[in-house]
This record gives structure tokens, sequence and C-alpha cells, in this order.
């Protein structure tokens, strides 16, 4: 199993986190919608297996590195939404128990280039995202949380760039 692809620095520590409903409801969009980190765990791992299967082994590797990172992130999260006294549950609004997060979101091109140029939209979009997220948090802890993840998909988005031009010569 490869590693994630993440840069070399730790992550904050969440536990001086507390009970606060505003910041659960501004990072929670990052956490199981179509632009979350849950859909790009699983958009990777489908991609992923579609290289593999046309024998490109490297860039399967790199977008399986790219999915445990994901879920490194989609743990940071859920534990920032325990911390802030709600349950991580995969809605577009935790806790809310409704408008689940469904499978539907997964971008299932069928071309590899296509699925390259799927995961570039959607790093940018994360990225884009996040940094609306830190323009509305007022905790330090979540806000170095946010920066820490944003410097993962600047590394996300540079290593698909990379394959796409491979893929395009």
């Amino acid at each position: 199993m490869p590693k994630p692809l993440i840069v070399d620095a730790p992550y904050p520590s969440l536990d001086s986190l507390c009970c606060d409903p505003v910041s659960a409801r501004i990072i929670s969009a990052a956490y199981a919608t179509p632009s979350g980190e849950l859909n790009a765990t699983l958009q990777y791992v489908y991609h992923s297996l579609n290289f593999a299967h046309c024998g490109y082994k490297n860039y399967a590797e790199s977008l399986m590195s790219i999915a445990i990172a994901e879920m490194t992130h989609l743990d940071l999260l859920g534990e920032a939404l325990i911390n802030l006294g709600t349950q991580p549950v995969y809605t577009f609004q935790p806790p809310a128990q409704f408008n689940f997060y469904s499978t539907k979101f997964v971008a299932y091109s069928r071309s590899l280039t296509n699925m390259i140029e799927d995961d570039i939209m959607g790093e940018k979009y994360a990225i884009y995202g996040y940094e609306k997220m830190l323009c509305r948090l007022k905790d330090g802890t979540l806000k170095a949380l946010i920066v820490r993840i944003i410097e993962d998909e600047k590394l996300h988005l540079a290593e698909l760039k990379r394959i796409l031009e491979e893929l395009s010569c």
C-alpha cells in the first residue's frame, strides 16, 4: 500500500477545540459533500483502479497515495467535527440526518485523461473552498488545520498536472 501524498509538516492538534456549531457548519462542506474529502477519497480509488487495469501502475499508485491523503483529511475533519460538538455523519450538513452523501457525485469518467482532468478540477475547487473557509473561521486551530490541508491539496494538484502532462505526450 502506498504512503499518503502529503507535505512533510505536522497537522495541528485538535484537542483544544470545543463546542462551536458555527465552525462545525463552516467546515462541514469539506467533509461529505460532492466537493468534500469523502468524495475525493472514493473518486481517487476509482481512478486508481482504472489506471492499474490499463497498465499504468505508477499513476495508479500516485492516485492511491492521494486517496490515502484525502482519507487522512476526512479523519481530521471528522475529529474536528466531534470536538466541535457535531456527529460526523455523511450528510451535507452534519449532524442532520437527511440529505445524505451519495456516490453519484464521484466522477465516473471512462477516459484516463478525463479522470485526471476531473481530479484537477476537484483539487482546484477544494482549494478554493478551503480558502473561502479561512475567511469565515475565527478559531486559530481550525484555521491552522485548513491551511495545512491546503498545502496537501496544492501538492496533489501539482502531481495531477504532472500526470496529465505525461499522458498528453
